[in-house]
C-alpha cells in the first residue's frame, strides 16, 4: 500500500508515539504525531472515554485528511463512584500535575480502609479511516488494582505509584517497562487494535 497507510496519532506524547508506531509498523502503518499536520488539541467535552477519543480522532483526521488514531485513558476508583474518570489527567485542576493529582486522590481516600480501595485503569482506542467514518474501530481494556495509601516506585507516570497490583505484589511504578506494556490497559488495548487491523487490512 502507499500513502494511505500514514496514520495520524491524535497526541503529542512521544512515549505513546513510539509504542503505537512499534506495534503498527509491521502492518505497514507509518504513525505520525498530529503536530506534523498542524492539528491542535481538541477540547475534551465528552462525558465518556469513548466520546473524548472520538473527538480527538475526528479532529486529527479532519485536519490532516488521513486516517487517525486516538486514545483516552483514566483511573476509575469504586469508593469515589468512578472518579477521577475522564478527569484523571486534570483531577487537581490546571496546570496538570501528576503529583497534585496523586495528593488529591490520597486525600479523597483518607478515610477508606484497605480492602475498600479497589479501582481500575481504562484505555479506549479509536481508529477512524476518515472524519465521517460511520464504523470507527473502538477497543477498550481495563486493568484491575487497588489504591495504595502511600506511593511506591519510581517508574511510570500518572497514578502508577499508587496503583497496586495484588497479582504482581508491587505497584505499577515498580514494574519494568516491558512488563507494564504487556499487562497494562493501554498495551492490551493496542494489541487488540492491532489484531482487528490485521483482519481489516489482510
Amino acid at each position: 500500500m502507499t500513502a494511505e497507510k500514514t496514520l495520524v496519532l491524535a497526541s503529542g506524547n512521544a512515549g505513546k508515539l513510539k509504542e503505537f508506531d512499534g506495534l503498527l509498523k509491521p502492518l505497514g502503518f507509518d504513525v505520525r504525531p498530529q503536530a506534523d499536520f498542524g492539528v491542535h488539541d481538541v477540547e475534551e467535552t465528552g462525558l465518556t472515554f469513548v466520546e473524548n477519543a472520538l473527538l480527538k480522532a475526528r479532529e486529527a483526521s479532519r485536519v490532516s485528511g488521513l486516517p487517525a488514531l486516538a486514545d483516552d485513558s483514566g483511573l476509575e476508583v469504586d469508593a469515589l463512584h468512578g472518579a477521577p474518570g475522564i478527569y484523571s489527567a486534570r483531577f487537581a485542576g490546571e496546570p496538570k500535575s501528576d503529583t497534585r493529582n496523586n495528593e488529591k486522590l490520597l486525600t479523597a481516600l483518607a478515610d477508606c480502609v484497605e480492602g475498600q480501595r479497589s479501582g481500575r485503569y481504562w484505555c479506549v482506542l479509536v481508529y477512524l479511516r476518515h472524519p465521517d467514518d460511520p464504523v470507527p474501530v473502538i477497543v477498550q481494556r481495563s486493568w484491575e488494582g487497588e489504591i495504595l495509601a502511600h506511593p511506591r516506585g519510581e517508574g511510570g507516570f500518572g497514578y502508577d505509584p499508587l496503583f497496586w497490583l495484588p497479582d504482581q505484589n508491587m505497584s505499577v511504578a515498580e514494574l519494568s517497562a516491558e512488563t507494564k506494556n504487556r499487562l497494562s490497559h493501554r498495551g492490551r488495548a493496542l494489541q487488540g487494535l492491532v489484531d482487528l487491523l490485521k483482519v481489516a487490512h489482510g
